[in-house]
């Protein structure tokens, strides 16, 4: 008896023990982040104004907002990647890392992109673009008005082509068409919390 009941409360601790290393690593990144309580909403088409870092910048501006500590931006490190290497002659790419619990240096996070692109360590950022979660794209027109902020895929891994909705932003923007409608999915963050980037 002694035995059954001891073997029972093991399983349960078992169970109980997947269960949640199934929710920290992988179901609550599938939820919608919470919109933070003092959250400021910027509309699409709104001017954004960046200061110093994007001063003289007259092509396009791709944002994006990286936490090295976020398992979702750890896993889009390859598409983000691919997107620097096949239009930054026509874009330019920026990397804001939010992430207050460790120092990383600029070359750590150009290594990780394997791109010699600028790279900030500025939250004010993430405010002026209406950015809450990592990681997340923000898209500028020339003008610096904002044409896209959001996911880059609706899988985590950035598997699914048809959903590479950041991708599909560029191609939009480049193609001088309007404004790309997107689902939900594309518009709604999903990933990590800012500031400390954990739920």
């Amino acid at each position: 008896m002694k035995k059954k009941l001891l073997l029972s409360l093991w399983f349960t601790f078992l169970l109980l023990a997947i269960g949640y290393l199934f929710w920290q690593n992988e179901f609550k990144y599938s939820l919608p982040t919470p919109i933070p309580k003092n959250y400021h909403a910027i509309a699409m088409g709104s001017q954004v104004e960046l200061g110093p870092c994007c001063a003289f910048d007259n092509k396009p501006i791709f944002i994006h907002f990286f936490n090295p500590d976020c398992p979702c931006s750890r896993f889009n490190v390859p598409h983000v990647s691919g997107l620097i290497k096949k239009y930054g002659d026509r874009i330019n790419f920026k990397i804001v890392v939010l992430n207050k619990q460790r120092n990383f240096t600029i070359d750590e996070i150009q290594q990780k992109f394997d791109a010699k692109i600028p790279v900030y360590f500025d939250e004010s950022i993430a405010e002026k673009c209406g950015v809450f979660s990592t990681p997340q794209a923000v898209l500028l027109d020339p003008s610096h008005n904002l044409y896209y902020r959001g996911n880059y895929n609706k899988t985590r891994n950035c598997t699914d082509a048809k959903s590479n909705y950041a991708q599909m932003a560029i191609d939009s923007l480049l193609s001088r068409k309007d404004n790309p409608s997107f689902t939900a999915l594309a518009l709604k963050a999903y990933g990590c919390s800012l500031p400390k980037c954990t739920k």
